[in-house]
């Protein structure tokens, strides 16, 4: 049975309207973690694909309306093969491992991606476990895998070109809502907040249109070692914030 909904007042301290709506994450570290205890660096993403069950069960029980994590970049075809083939392993047996737990929280799965170069048994765990997932009605979990944001950009200009050709839309009638709609990511909101783990200070390919007014939150521990306090405080710091989008604070037009 799944755990119940969590109030974020006695959780967090917050109320639900200071929650993200939509959390992104880029799960940087594994490597360097296994590195430090002089293992095999597949190590570090086993104990990072295990530490995936405590933040998506976190987030689904806070009622977060999604959760994008960074799995798999479409640059890190460039490593070493046995690493890749290792990893394209451990992403088939997650999807099957981690269902239960998807289902068991009302979670939704959502690749995105191209799917053109994952091995077929990656895609076949995939298109499964979005089938059986596909009427949940909770927590949209988004799987970036084999995800480039440039990639994404060019796919979702390639669709409205087509539209164009097509005679469905007029060149001077495209706007940010055209490309938006055409993007992996037209299921859920743009992020309001982004963490990046291991220290890193760069967006490394990961949602460039969508993370225009996004909460950069980067933080030291690495991604085998982030749990839950860590993402707490995360959205604490987040709820701190003021966001803008651009103006000004009252304040500071009155001493303009």
């Amino acid at each position: 049975m799944p755990e119940p909904p969590l109030d974020p007042r006695l959780e967090l301290g917050l109320d639900r309207e200071q929650l993200p709506r939509h959390i992104a994450i880029i799960m940087d570290g594994n490597g360097r973690w296994a590195n430090q205890r002089n293992l095999p660096r597949i190590r570090g993403h086993i104990e990072g694909a295990a530490n995936v069950r405590e933040t998506i069960t976190y987030c689904a029980r806070l009622q977060i309306e999604a959760l994008t994590l960074y799995s798999f970049s479409a640059e890190n075809w460039k490593r070493p093969r046995d690493e890749v083939n290792a990893l394209m392993d451990l992403y088939a047996d997650y999807l099957v491992r981690e269902r239960p737990t998807i289902m068991e929280n009302n979670v939704r799965l959502i690749q995105i991606g191209r799917r053109q170069g994952l091995p077929d048994k990656v895609l076949a765990e995939l298109d499964l476990t979005q089938q059986m997932s596909a009427g949940n009605t909770g927590l949209k979990l988004c799987l970036a895998i084999n995800y480039s944001s440039r990639n994404e950009i060019v796919d979702a200009v390639r669709t409205v070109a087509r539209r164009v050709q097509a005679g469905e839309l007029k060149p001077e009638d495209i706007d940010e809502p055209t490309i938006g709609n055409c993007l992996y990511t037209t299921e859920v909101p743009d992020p309001d907040l982004l963490i990046r783990t291991a220290g890193e200070m760069r967006v490394s390919n990961f949602l460039l249109w969508q993370i225009s007014y996004t909460e950069l939150y980067i933080c030291d521990v690495l991604w085998p070692d982030f749990k839950k306090q860590h993402l707490a405080d995360a959205i604490r710091a987040f709820a701190a914030r003021e966001r803008r989008y651009g103006a000004v604070t009252r304040d500071a037009s009155n001493h303009r």
